[in-house]
């Protein structure tokens, strides 16, 4: 990012820093969008996985005995990880608005949230009523259970990531809010912030269905 914005090399105009200012703030968004076309797919085998055998129950070894994950497990799970998104989304909001400081709250209180859902997400493996490849419900949802965890240490980190960034900018930029200045990585701060937030919603509503799929139907 830094040797993007020096003023060596052919980028010696104002012109010319602008246009590569606009690119990495592209890039951001763009990277943002793929991310999500990235986890969809992997969902779409999670969730394509799941009907399939669910519809062919070969031997019967779909949900022998009707077994299912805890379901307070996954209400505590499902639960922090919707506040988190919400969280995610607020704050976004918030800055967009002029408060940085509330995103700033609205953030670590989604690392927090964050945090918490993951720990459920661990803790449940111990509290199983069936091994990994008894079934095919069973191999489903170990297979989901381990995407959630590294979904959930994405979001964690990304969101923390994020708010630490802001916070560093304020203190190594002079001015008032310097978040909301013309400066480029304040500029680059901001795009990365609504990348963060589209991530986050995504998550959170998929979050939805996989928990309608494991713990209710």
């Amino acid at each position: 990012m830094s040797n993007t914005l020096k003023s060596t090399g052919p980028s010696d105009t104002p012109e010319e820093r602008e246009y590569e200012m606009r690119a990495h703030i592209s890039s951001i968004w763009t990277g943002g969008r793929l991310f999500i076309g990235i986890y969809t797919f992997m969902l779409a085998s999670l969730v394509f996985s799941y009907f399939y055998l669910r519809s062919s129950n070969n031997g019967l070894l779909w949900r022998p005995d009707h077994v299912t994950a805890p379901r307070p497990f996954g209400l505590l799970i499902f639960g922090f990880s919707l506040v988190t998104g919400i969280l995610a989304y607020v704050g976004r909001k918030r800055l967009v608005g002029g408060s940085f400081s509330d995103f700033s709250v609205a953030a670590w209180s989604g690392v927090g949230t964050g945090l918490l859902a993951l720990l459920f997400q661990i803790l449940e493996f111990s509290h199983l009523g069936f091994f990994p490849g008894s079934s095919g419900y069973a191999s489903c949802f170990v297979g989901f259970a381990v995407m959630n965890i590294g979904s959930l240490v994405i979001s964690v980190y990304w969101l923390e990531t994020t708010v630490a960034r802001g916070m560093r900018i304020r203190r190594e930029l002079s001015g008032d809010n310097p978040e909301f200045s013309s400066h480029p990585r304040a500029r680059a701060f901001r795009a990365d912030v609504a990348a963060m937030a589209y991530f986050q919603v995504f998550l959170a509503l998929t979050g939805a269905l996989l928990f309608a799929m494991f713990y209710l139907m």
